[in-house]
């Protein structure tokens, strides 16, 4: 069956398996955000409708289109779509990165899926931008993945930002990497006074 080409203006084809994939894709460049949002639903129910919703992530500009967009990435759950997600993370778009977080915030699951290769990620901005998010989720891994930052991570900001977690959700398990840190950065007065607090909290010396 051929494609008919739709134009922008028209009703969207009725929503079949033969869902017309190029009015779906000129849809995503409708200045009408509404829209947008159809085309990114619809697309990502057709089997080659993902590698055009990945595509037009770096290019979607509007909140509201993001958050379907991104949703849907979390929701396909495959390998592309977590990479998707990552370049997500690392984009110089402020409104990208923060709408990346929103969407692994509300699935705690898949955002845990990919903490481990975040935090081996070679920007240290995204790091940071992980341990943010595993500061909302209360997963059971965090206080590990918050103890490996300490002992591997090179980068004292990003250190800096595992001990403040550790302030809150730090145990008696975290004191080695805690005190191991303080000599560490033993020239960063930070890091010296977030380690106290959290091995306060923790209880005995700090």
């Amino acid at each position: 069956m051929g494609l008919k080409k739709f134009s922008q203006t028209s009703s969207f084809p009725p929503e079949t398996v033969e869902d017309d994939l190029i009015a779906l894709q000129e849809a995503l460049q409708d200045p009408n955000p509404a829209r947008r949002r159809q085309a990114v639903r619809r697309l990502a129910d057709v089997p080659e409708g993902l590698s055009y919703l990945m595509a037009h992530l770096e290019k979607e500009t509007d909140v509201s289109v993001l958050e379907v967009l991104l949703q849907e990435l979390v929701r396909a759950a495959t390998p592309e779509a977590r990479a998707a997600l990552v370049q997500g993370l690392r984009s110089d778009q402020a409104t990208l990165r923060n709408a990346t977080l929103d969407a692994l915030r509300q699935h705690p699951d898949q955002a845990a899926s990919l903490v481990e290769q975040l935090l081996q990620d070679p920007d240290p901005d995204v790091r940071i931008l992980t341990l943010s998010l595993l500061g909302t989720l209360a997963l059971p891994q965090t206080e590990t993945w918050l103890i490996q930052v300490l002992e591997h991570d090179p980068h004292v900001n990003v250190c800096a930002a595992a001990i403040d977690l550790l302030c809150e959700v730090g145990t008696e398990a975290a004191r080695p990497a805690l005190e191991a840190a303080r000599r560490r950065f033993a020239n960063e007065p930070y890091v010296q006074f977030a380690v106290k607090q959290a091995l306060r909290r923790i209880g005995g010396e700090a």
